[in-house]
């Protein structure tokens, strides 16, 4: 697959009669210092959703008077202001007259990446910086760096709809075009070698503000004639929810019987968060992992309106008959030739590693599908990439923030799809038996 550089004009205004767009999930991502918490925080300062005593917080005395240390908006930890850097996912909200918005700022150490890995699970967009900087861009065939490489191919592996790559801190080099040309030149090199597609890439200066909510001062700067990172922000979709799949819904609570209830009539009401397809009433279902079969006999909204709900949104659903149904299990659209999704206990699935002790065949971890816990044992290590290279190369275990592909075997069946086809159903979590930490990212192939 070729990569996909597609341009980026500015963003029509919207007509007063459109609906207006769902608030559009993005994470910043990139290498260590590239920037990531300072653009963050020029964006929710430029865009005015930072209260006066919120950028006083964040202000301290400098050789020219007071200086805002934009980045101290999102590092809230302790330990990340003592040290500098991003440790775990931090969350802002704010909005514009055109779009709501949900950052999530990750960190960009490799010891960290399972932060990094989680948010950009969930993301409508993942944002890109590299730092111009720390390249050699005088020399026409300079490396970019490593964890910028991983974090695009982590992005592209979670199938995060949309990738921007923000060329930053083009303010402190020498020759800023030149600069920001062959570092574009770079990584659409490295896209199209990856089959990445790239919605835009951006030069722009966290620390200034310049291309990030405000144009540059400079017209074209950096030969850019672009829009700004907050309008392409503004102007992209949403991810689809799975709605054209059968119907998966992972249990996440049982309410107990209620004779009070009249949505429920006395049975139980499981509710969960619709996965895939939409549930509605009159729905064969079959139950995993028991594999009993019942019909929906209602479906409630979060608001306990009866209507049938789509994948997305969060339902409670009332069976026809007394099934034995748990946290965890999942409730599967059956058809007359049986479960409408595929059920094994063997998966090929791409992995990121990311525990510190490396992944080896024999070894049995939890895995994590849905609400679900089941043991799992690495059968086979396929091959690892070589993120340098893009290579497929043999290994015998995958090190700490290695992406290779490997073979599991399940205790108990589970219903998948491919990754590519499905972000819920084709995602499990491997969690460490003894130290319970998230040990891997698997991506059902």
């Amino acid at each position: 697959m070729t990569a996909m550089l597609v341009e980026h004009p500015a963003v029509t205004e919207a007509s007063n009669d459109a609906a207006p767009a769902a608030a559009l999930k993005f994470i910043t991502c990139g290498s260590v210092d590239d920037g990531k918490s300072t653009l963050i925080g020029r964006l929710l300062v430029d865009s005015k959703a930072v209260l006066s005593d919120q950028l006083a917080g964040v202000q301290r005395q400098g050789q020219d008077g007071r200086v805002t240390d934009l980045a101290l908006l999102t590092d809230g930890l302790s330990a990340e202001r003592e040290q500098g850097i991003t440790i775990d996912v931090a969350y802002r909200y704010f909005s514009t007259t055109r779009r709501k918005f949900i950052i999530g700022d990750t960190p960009g150490h490799e010891q960290y990446t399972r932060n990094m890995v989680t948010a950009a699970s969930s993301a409508d967009c993942a944002v890109l910086l590299v730092d111009a900087t720390k390249l050699a861009w005088q020399d026409a065939s300079f490396p970019l760096l490593e964890q910028t490489r991983r974090h695009a191919l982590l992005v592209q592996l979670l199938r995060v709809p949309a990738i921007v790559f923000a060329v930053n801190k083009l303010d402190a080099v020498t020759d800023p075009e030149q600069a920001f040309t062959r570092i574009s030149a770079a990584l659409t090199a490295f896209a199209a070698e990856a089959g990445i597609a790239v919605e835009a890439i951006v030069p722009v200066s966290a620390l200034k503000g310049w291309n990030v909510v405000d144009a540059a001062p400079e017209a074209h700067w950096c030969g850019y004639h672009g829009a700004t990172l907050l309008r392409i922000l503004e102007g992209l979709s949403n991810t689809p929810a799975e709605t054209a799949l059968p119907l998966a819904f992972p249990v996440q609570w049982v309410e107990k019987f209620s004779s009070s209830s009249d949505t429920s009539q006395g049975r139980r009401v499981f509710w969960g968060r619709v996965a895939t397809g939409k549930a509605e009433a009159g729905q064969r279902v079959r139950v995993m992992p028991s594999g009993k079969s019942a019909s929906i006999a209602r479906v409630l909204t979060h608001v306990r309106d009866e209507k049938a709900v789509a994948a997305g949104h969060s339902a409670g659903i009332v069976l026809d008959r007394e099934v034995d149904v748990s946290r965890g299990d999942w409730l599967l659209a059956e058809t007359d030739e049986g479960a409408a999704l595929p059920v094994s206990r063997e998966l090929n699935a791409t992995v990121a590693w990311m525990d510190d002790e490396p992944l080896v065949p024999g070894r049995a971890y939890w895995a994590l599908h849905g609400h679900r816990w089941v043991k799992a044992k690495v059968r086979r290590i396929v091959h690892r990439l070589d993120i340098h290279t893009l290579a497929e190369e043999d290994a015998t275990q995958l090190e700490a923030n290695a992406i290779g592909q490997v073979e599991l075997l399940l205790q108990d069946a589970v219903a998948t799809l491919p990754y590519q086809q499905s972000r819920t159903l084709g995602a499990l979590v491997l969690v460490d038996q003894a130290s319970h930490k998230t040990a891997a990212a698997v991506l059902v192939r």
